[in-house]
């Protein structure tokens, strides 16, 4: 005979052909460990015989777990956000966990709505996505289970937050050039409230205060996350200090707009102005001419970070305050080859 068909199969189905009760049978499915090795096995060879696929909700009423994750997010287009949802699922679905994914949309009462359907599906915990790797106001007092924030830190510091480290990835760009022997450095960004802009700042400077330079024009240009911007910038630069021999872009848009503005001018990327950009935001930075040298936020790993510390709350091991988590150099054509030791 073949098997069953796993719709018309129920526990207590299980239970009998195994030999035990439904109390036992259930036990053994859900790794109780007051079930004797052989009796498990035997419930085992039941279930598989019968293709017995266990209801979630059902087990999570004895497991108290659902094994279901809430993850809601302010901006689930957004080029930040797929990478990041990507890897917290993949981490989620390593451990055969499933995922409700709500998109608030920057709306208050919908992110209310969604935090209050998703407890209604007895979710496990959740994972709160922010936008822009900067403070936004805690949820945790709305959500009786777990709470990871990633991508944005929550102003409660009794929270735990997940960032990709800015101040770090300002550093290592900053460090790439000093090691090409690169000296007349300027800096073009985003607008100066966004933290994770000036927390690269800070990155950078300290690079450039242990060499003993200045950025050229003596501060960083503020402005906008745009290829425009970064034209527009990189224009004044080159006119005002036509010493310049690189440029540390805010973001990968910001890098090639500068790079096509220099090009426009006669200077040759990376031989006379080597450019490095933020975010490798592979569509951007791969098709640029040259390809950019940018700083790579680890954006999948990011989520996974956040999942595995989700999980070590579920298992009674909850975490606080903010962990940042390095950023990698991806070294393209824009920055040219490291120089020849002597």
């Amino acid at each position: 005979m073949g098997r069953r068909r796993s719709t018309s199969v129920t526990l207590t189905d299980v239970a009998r052909l195994a030999g035990v009760s439904v109390a036992t049978a259930s036990k053994a499915l859900n790794a109780r460990g007051e079930v004797a090795p052989d009796t498990r096995l035997r419930v085992l060879q039941a279930a598989n015989q019968l293709s017995f696929q266990p209801n979630v909700l059902a087990r999570g009423l004895i497991s108290g777990r659902t094994r279901t994750i809430g993850l809601l997010t302010d901006e689930l287009g957004g080029r930040f956000s797929i990478p990041i949802l990507l890897g917290a699922e993949n981490a989620l679905g390593n451990e055969q966990m499933s995922v409700l994914l709500c998109d608030a949309r920057g709306d208050a009462i919908r992110r209310q709505h969604y935090i209050r359907t998703l407890l209604a599906r007895q979710v496990d915990g959740f994972i709160i996505l922010g936008d822009s790797n900067d403070l936004r106001p805690s949820l945790s007092r709305d959500i009786p289970v777990p709470v990871v924030y990633v991508y944005g830190q929550s102003t409660d510091p009794a929270d735990l937050s997940v960032l990709a480290d800015d101040e770090g990835g300002g550093r290592i760009a900053m460090e790439h050039l000093v090691s090409l022997r690169r000296r007349n450095i300027a800096h073009i960004t985003g607008p100066q409230s966004y933290r994770a802009a000036r927390d690269r700042v800070t990155g950078l400077q300290a690079v450039l205060a242990e060499s003993g330079w200045e950025l050229v024009g003596g501060e960083p240009l503020y402005g906008e996350w745009s290829q425009r911007w970064g034209r527009h910038a990189a224009r004044m630069l080159i006119t005002a200090h036509p010493e310049i021999d690189a440029i540390f872009c805010g973001n990968d848009q910001i890098a090639a707009g500068a790079a096509q503005a220099l090009q426009e001018h006669g200077c040759r990327v990376p031989d006379d102005v080597a450019i490095i950009g933020y975010d490798n935001w592979e569509e951007m930075a791969a098709d640029c001419r040259p390809p950019l040298t940018t700083v790579d936020l680890n954006l999948e790993q990011l989520g996974a970070t956040a999942v595995m510390h989700l999980f070590a709350a579920l298992d009674g091991t909850p975490s606080s305050g903010v962990i940042r988590q390095p950023c990698r150099l991806v070294v393209r054509e824009s920055t040219g080859p490291l120089p020849q030791q002597a």
